[in-house]
This record gives structure tokens, C-alpha cells and sequence, in this order.
């Protein structure tokens, strides 16, 4: 994943940890692991007809394009503190309990920023329709979200402030 360079990337202290835990991870072990292959690959000879060797540099710079994105993240993020928000609307660290009024479904989503957003895992983006709707919003509010399925609507049930 690409980052654009001049924009900051909010982030919550976890996803900062994580992130950092990352390319820790990446400049090591990852690091040494392809290394290796590269070593593995070379000792087969004749590197122009050597689909190991080439599967293990392009491997490598995917690794190194990573890193780099991970370096750059974490030197221009900016940590959004999220305890200095009042716990009783919703905003980027809350867990927030929304109901469908179409369907009546429920469903407990945390917010975060758009680089750690992860909707398969009820991580959602502040950014994102839905997340633009909720941040500054009570307990017992009605939002609607244009999505690209249409206009939802949504009654905040609970928001927990992190």
C-alpha cells in the first residue's frame, strides 16, 4: 500500500504500537529470511533462466517498498490521543453500537484512522461515510450515511470512549 506523502496519517496509540511491531519484524527477521533465499537461489547457477532467484528479488523489493511506507507512516504520523475526547460522543478510538432502522440489525464497530482500518474486522475508518457520520455524535442520534449502496440510516445505541 502507497502512501501519499504530504498527508498525515492519524493514527491511534495501538495502531502506532503495531505498526512499529511491524517493521520491526520486517527489518529483521523478514529481512534475513529473503536474504537467504537470494543466497539459496544464487548457488543454483546461471541466474538469467533462475525463476528462484527472480522470485526472491522481487520479493525483496516488495519488503523494502514496505518498510519504506512503514518508516515514512510512522515518522509523519500523528498519535490521536483518545482519552481526551469526551467519552459521550462518538470519535476516533470509540467503540460504537449502531442499529440498521431498516433491517434492525446491530453492530459494535471501533473507530479509527483510514491507515488502520479494517472493515472485515469492525475497524472503521473516521473517514469513511460512516465514520464521518458518527464522529461527534451521541448516544440515541440518527445518522444517515450515503455509501455507495445508497442512503443508510443508523441509531447510535452506545458509544464507549476509549
Amino acid at each position: 500500500m502507497s502512501v501519499p506523502m504530504s498527508n498525515e496519517v492519524m493514527l491511534s496509540q495501538e495502531g502506532y504500537d503495531r505498526l512499529k511491531k511491524e517493521l520491526e519484524q520486517l527489518k529483521g527477521e523478514e529481512r534475513q529470511r529473503i536474504a537467504e533465499a537470494i543466497r539459496e537461489a544464487k548457488s543454483h547457477g546461471d541466474l538469467r533462466e533462475n525463476a528462484m532467484y527472480h522470485e526472491a528479488k522481487l520479493n525483496q523489493k516488495r519488503l523494502e517498498g514496505r518498510i519504506a511506507d512503514l518508516e515514512h507512516i510512522l515518522q509523519t504520523a500523528k498519535v490521536v490521543e483518545t482519552g481526551s475526547h469526551s467519552a459521550d460522543v462518538a470519535h476516533m478510538g470509540s467503540k460504537v453500537t449502531v442499529k440498521d432502522l431498516q433491517w434492525g440489525d446491530e453492530m459494535t464497530i471501533t473507530l479509527v484512522g483510514a491507515f488502520e482500518a479494517d472493515p472485515m474486522n469492525d475497524l472503521i475508518s473516521v473517514a469513511s461515510p460512516l465514520g464521518e457520520a458518527l464522529v461527534g455524535q451521541p448516544a440515541g442520534a440518527e445518522v444517515v450515511v450515503e455509501a455507495p449502496s445508497g442512503t443508510q440510516r443508523y441509531q447510535i445505541v452506545t458509544v464507549e470512549g476509549a
